[in-house]
């Protein structure tokens, strides 16, 4: 039921290495519609991302550096008051390669990661694109918020199948109960019948962390309600 990162990422991944000068990275970011690539050494280990906002950062700082009375934009000079003690993001700013520009070490993830660790990776670290390496830091793709909303849009047909493969038939429970599982746009409609109140609620708690579904309606019924039990001291 968990989809992994290697299932939606892409493999065929622009990326440019350490001495990529500052134009031809410009170039390959628009070349490919990507905001980000990866940057690689030789043997292709991941030793940074650069991205759209570090080639910014240049003209953030322009006025400061190159005195052609350039005059950022109000955003641009309020992020340079509060970074302007940062001499990290000033001397990335002063660079001309990739190696000099890039944001490292890169946030990556691997190829056998949840979507949803990636989803939490990414939000943590307000990215949205993730390369993905292997056991050895080496390039094996990149994954990006809209490869994960792949998920979403699961067929109906797919999504019946592994609730009630992996949910119902599989499950401890499917020898004494009949459940019957109806997908329409994402949204898994549940009936049938179960021994205990508790099985019903377990059934529909795993249904609902299906990738790709929406929500669930809930029809079960059973026969014995072992739920006021918990409430006893």
């Amino acid at each position: 039921m968990r989809v992994k990162v290697k299932d939606v990422m892409t493999t065929h991944v622009a990326s440019v290495n350490g001495n990529t000068p500052f134009k031809d990275v410009a170039e390959v970011l628009i070349a490919h519609s990507v905001s980000a690539v990866p940057v690689v050494d030789g043997e292709g280990h991941v030793i940074g991302v650069i991205s759209e906002a570090d080639l910014l950062r240049k003209e953030q700082f322009k006025e400061q550096y190159y005195r052609e009375g350039y005059q950022p934009p109000l955003r641009a000079r309020l992020r340079h008051r509060l970074t302007e003690k940062n001499h990290s993001v000033r001397d990335t700013a002063h660079g001309d390669t990739a190696a000099e520009l890039m944001t490292s070490p890169a946030v990556t993830i691997p190829p056998g990661a949840s979507v949803v660790s990636a989803i939490r990776l990414m939000d943590q670290h307000g990215v949205k694109r993730l390369p993905v390496v292997d056991a050895d830091g080496v390039l094996v793709g990149v994954v990006s918020r809209q490869d994960m909303l792949r998920v979403f849009v699961r067929s109906d047909a797919d999504l019946a199948k592994e609730v009630r493969e992996d949910v119902v038939e599989h499950s401890l429970w499917a020898e004494n109960s009949r459940i019957d599982v109806d997908v329409w746009q994402g949204v898994v409609t549940l009936t049938g019948w179960m021994a205990r109140r508790s099985d019903a609620a377990i059934v529909v708690a795993m249904a609902l962390r299906v990738h790709g579904v929406v929500d669930i309606v809930d029809k079960l019924e059973w026969e014995e309600d072992d739920t006021s039990r918990w409430g006893r001291k």
